[in-house]
């Protein structure tokens, strides 16, 4: 088993929850744009937690219930005391037609449609659907799904469904299911970091899953939310360390950059950080997946894997040892953030 480091995710919850510093995220277990065979989905849920991975994260949105379903299969398995495991709320799914199916970026999905719904009735219906699929008592964590313009659309739908969660209840039954325990920390899932900065200003979160937006390529967040977040003790679960692709694949032609072909200065700036990566014989990869949680507002960070053997890959990135050298050459040539918090110096491999 690989020796993960834990980090609390706040000193405001009720009960403790220590995070360890890679989680595992259930998007590409829903079939995410390509479809899994049950045995691989197993097989990377088993190999995640037989090397120690004990934060699990999934959602209702994945796969139309299918990534939570596999799940539920797997955490039969596991010894729940022993893991933290979050879910998401904002989509109801609803038996319809088969011409009415919205898979969104799902393939091989069930007949199912999705509702947006953040009202009281609609958080509550879909915590209690998400419980049934993952066949649990209670989630760790909650978090409301998707209120950011980049998934709603628009700004303007944006703020409409920020206005749906306070005027329609939905915050109040997140609170309500806190105040009794039956989650022990409520949050935001999103992919921009503006949202959650609002959210911060209008109640009180405990934690934030941002999916990008804070990596090796984007620091803004830098200049007012996650000092927010450090003042507030709010933790951050971050996503997406590779902005959807690029500094995974490197500054290739047809190169993804938040969910977009990557335009020529950000693959000039990767060719750039990639350089020096290369200099330091350090892949580029495993830079992007480092660098994140040396911000200590950062607790952990979730990658996604479809089978055991990218598990494993994961695993041995994060343990990749990175002189600090490579760091204070990035930040020499202006390629991260003058603040920007160092990750501390790895130097043993993935048992």
């Amino acid at each position: 088993m690989t020796g993960l480091g834990k980090h609390l995710l706040n000193h405001r919850t009720a009960k403790p929850l220590h995070l360890t510093e890679m989680g595992f995220g259930g998007a590409p277990l829903g079939n995410l744009y390509r479809k899994i065979s049950d045995e691989d989905a197993q097989s990377a849920l088993q190999a995640a937690y037989d090397h120690g991975i004990r934060y699990f994260d999934t959602a209702p949105q994945y796969g139309l219930g299918r990534s939570e379903e596999r799940f539920g299969e797997a955490l039969k398995r596991f010894d729940r005391s022993d893991l933290l495991l979050s879910t998401k709320i904002g989509r109801l799914l609803v038996d319809c037609e088969p011409e009415e199916v919205t898979p969104e970026a799902f393939v091989d999905v069930p007949q199912k449609r999705i509702v947006f719904d953040y009202s009281y009735d609609g958080v509550m219906r879909s915590y209690e659907a998400s419980r049934s699929r993952l066949d649990v008592e209670f989630a760790d964590i909650l978090f409301i799904h998707d209120v950011c313009a980049f998934s709603q659309g628009s700004q303007e739908m944006s703020d409409q469904r920020v206005r749906e969660l306070f005027d329609l209840g939905g915050y109040r039954a997140l609170s309500e299911l806190r105040e009794s325990g039956d989650v022990s920390a409520i949050g935001a899932g999103v992919n921009e970091w503006q949202v959650c900065e609002k959210l911060l200003g209008l109640a009180d979160f405990d934690c934030f899953l941002l999916a990008g937006r804070y990596t090796l390529l984007e620091q803004e967040s830098l200049e007012s939310f996650l000092p927010l977040c450090e003042k507030r003790d709010v933790g951050i679960i971050l996503g997406g360390p590779y902005n959807s692709g690029i500094l995974a694949t490197g500054a290739i032609p047809g190169a993804k950059y938040n969910y977009a072909d990557a335009p020529p200065e950000i693959l000039e700036r990767v060719r750039r950080i990639e350089e020096i990566c290369t200099s330091h014989a350090v892949p580029l990869i495993a830079a992007a997946l480092q660098f994140v949680l040396g911000h200590p507002s950062v607790k952990t960070v979730v990658p996604g894997a479809v089978n055991a053997r990218e598990v494993e890959a994961n695993l041995a990135l994060l343990n990749t040892p990175i002189p600090s050298g490579l760091w204070s050459d990035l930040r020499s040539a202006g390629l991260i953030h003058p603040d920007a918090p160092l990750p501390e110096a790895r130097t043993c491999s993935a048992a």
